[in-house]
């Protein structure tokens, strides 16, 4: 077998991607998606696998956005189902980005509830930019499932996912007002407020939605 200059080129940049120095798997990455090869398909997605650095890993997604959709796609949803949670979330991340809805059947119900809360994390933005249309309030009552999970960074990604689903998340919302844990109630109240007013920030609703319902009130009353 004869092995030509771009041959070469591509076993040097695939060395590079894997290198112990952060700087030089950036600039590889970077190279690789100005000029896209199908040769770096594979190995772009084994490498957001486990790629410590979240910069670097976030060229490696816009390299793979920089590839044909019919190399990455089948990948990609390979790598939602695999066993490593970093190989989930980093997958729907690019998903996302490439924003093609075939990719949505893989966007199931574990995928929303996952126990890592990256993963759920990911899953949760990827499925609001590719849910299609008439299926946003069946989506709506899956993540409402999710309301009072977390931190508050994870409780504001759920936030921003279900208000970027619009009015037909209201339904979900009130529904789990009348949620026996509080966590939940007052996350929802939260989401509410933030989908009636766009500018009030997380951190004011979620503490305001707290003391509503320690106070005993439903805050249902504002349907």
């Amino acid at each position: 077998m004869t092995v030509t200059g771009q041959d070469t080129d591509v076993v040097r940049a695939c060395g590079a991607l894997e290198d112990g120095r952060a700087s030089v798997r950036l600039r590889a990455a970077m190279a690789v998606g100005t000029a896209p090869d199908p040769r770096f398909v594979d190995r772009l997605v084994e490498r957001c696998a486990v790629e410590p650095e979240f910069f670097v890993r976030d060229m490696l997604t816009w390299a793979l956005t920089r590839h044909p959709v019919s190399l990455t796609l089948p990948l990609l949803v390979r790598e939602v189902r695999s066993e490593h949670a970093q190989a989930r979330s980093q997958a729907l991340h690019t998903l996302s980005k490439i924003g093609d809805r075939r990719a949505w059947p893989v966007i199931t119900r574990a995928l929303l509830t996952d126990a890592d809360d990256e993963v759920a994390r990911s899953a949760w933005r990827t499925a609001v930019v590719l849910v299609p249309e008439g299926e946003e309030s069946a989506l709506a009552v899956v993540l409402a499932t999710q309301l009072g999970r977390g931190e508050r960074e994870t409780q504001l990604s759920l936030s921003r996912a279900l208000v970027a689903l619009g009015e037909v998340i209201v339904p979900a919302l009130h529904e789990a007002m009348s949620s026996a844990d509080p966590g939940a109630h007052a996350h929802a109240l939260a989401t509410r407020q933030l989908l009636r007013d766009p500018d009030t920030g997380f951190g004011f609703a979620i503490e305001e939605a707290k003391r509503v319902v320690a106070l005993g009130g439903s805050g249902r009353e504002g349907r």
